[in-house]
C-alpha cells in the first residue's frame, strides 16, 4: 500500500492532506530521514512528527468509560469518541464499540476496526465472562445469588430464562456480578426482577482483561498478550 494512502486509511487526513505532510517533512523513519510518497517502509518504521503511526488494521483498545458518554457516533451529547484521538473517528476500516455501555454505566468498553474480532468477542459461542460491580438502592436480602445461578430467572418482556450467573455480595447494598450473556440492560433488569434498583453501575473485567488501574476516561491500545488474556488463551513461563 503506498504510503499517503496508509497514513489516510489510519486517519491522519485526507490523501491530499497527507501528500502535503510528506512535502512538509513532517513524515520521516525511525531514523528521522524524510521520506517521500512512493518510499517502500515497514509500517513499525514509519514516524509522523516524531511518534510511531497508530497500528495497522486490527487494532484493540480499552477505554475507562465514564459515566455520562454514548457509545454512538451520531447521538447529541458527550459521545465516547470523543475520548480518543479524533484521527482515530477517520480510520478506514472504522472503529467501533464492542458492545455498548449505556450512558449511565461506566467501565471497560473495547474498540476495534477488526469485524472478525469484534464478532468474536460478542459471539454467544464465546460466553465471555462480563463483571459489573453494583450499588444498589436496597439492601440484599440473600437469595438474589440463589436466584440468579438457577437458570431459570425470567426478564420481563423476555420469554427465555437467563443463563446462570454469579453474584458476589460485597457490603449490603454492593454486589459483584458475574454474565457471560449480553442481553439489553441485562445487569439493571436482572436486580429489578429481584425487586431491587441498581444506582451505579461499573463493568470491571471482560473475559480476562480488567481495568488494571486505567484512569476514568483514558484508554490504552491492546497487544497480542492482551488479546490472548481476553480468551483466557495466556500462557505462563515456569
Amino acid at each position: 500500500m503506498k504510503l499517503v494512502r496508509l497514513l489516510a486509511n489510519l486517519g491522519y487526513g485526507s490523501r491530499k492532506q497527507v501528500a502535503a505532510m510528506f512535502r512538509e517533512g513532517l513524515v520521516t523513519d525511525a531514523s528521522g530521514e524524510v521520506l517521500y510518497a512512493d518510499d517502500k517502509v515497514d509500517h513499525a518504521e514509519i514516524r509522523f512528527e516524531g511518534e510511531p503511526l497508530d497500528p495497522p488494521q486490527g487494532m484493540l483498545l480499552m477505554l475507562h468509560k465514564p459515566v455520562g458518554y454514548t457509545c454512538s457516533r451520531k447521538d447529541v451529547g458527550r459521545l465516547v469518541y470523543d475520548l480518543l484521538p479524533p484521527r482515530f473517528a477517520l480510520r478506514n476500516p472504522v472503529l467501533s464499540t464492542v458492545g455498548r455501555l449505556d450512558r449511565d454505566t461506566s467501565g471497560l468498553l473495547l474498540f476495534t476496526d477488526d469485524g472478525q474480532l469484534l464478532h468474536r468477542i460478542i459471539s454467544p459461542k464465546a460466553a465471555l465472562a462480563k463483571v459489573y460491580e453494583a450499588t444498589l438502592a436496597e439492601d440484599l436480602r440473600g437469595d438474589e445469588g440463589d436466584q440468579f445461578a438457577s437458570g431459570t430467572l425470567m426478564l420481563e418482556g423476555e420469554s427465555d430464562p437467563l443463563e446462570p450467573a454469579t453474584l458476589e455480595v460485597l457490603a449490603p447494598r454492593r454486589a459483584r456480578l458475574t454474565l457471560t450473556e449480553g442481553r439489553y440492560h441485562q445487569a439493571r433488569r436482572m436486580f429489578a426482577a429481584v425487586g431491587n434498583h441498581v444506582v451505579t453501575l461499573e463493568r470491571v473485567a471482560l473475559g480476562g482483561l480488567t481495568l488494571e488501574g486505567l484512569p476514568s476516561g483514558e484508554w490504552r491500545l491492546l497487544d497480542t498478550a492482551d488479546v490472548a488474556r481476553l480468551f483466557g488463551t495466556a500462557t505462563s513461563v515456569a
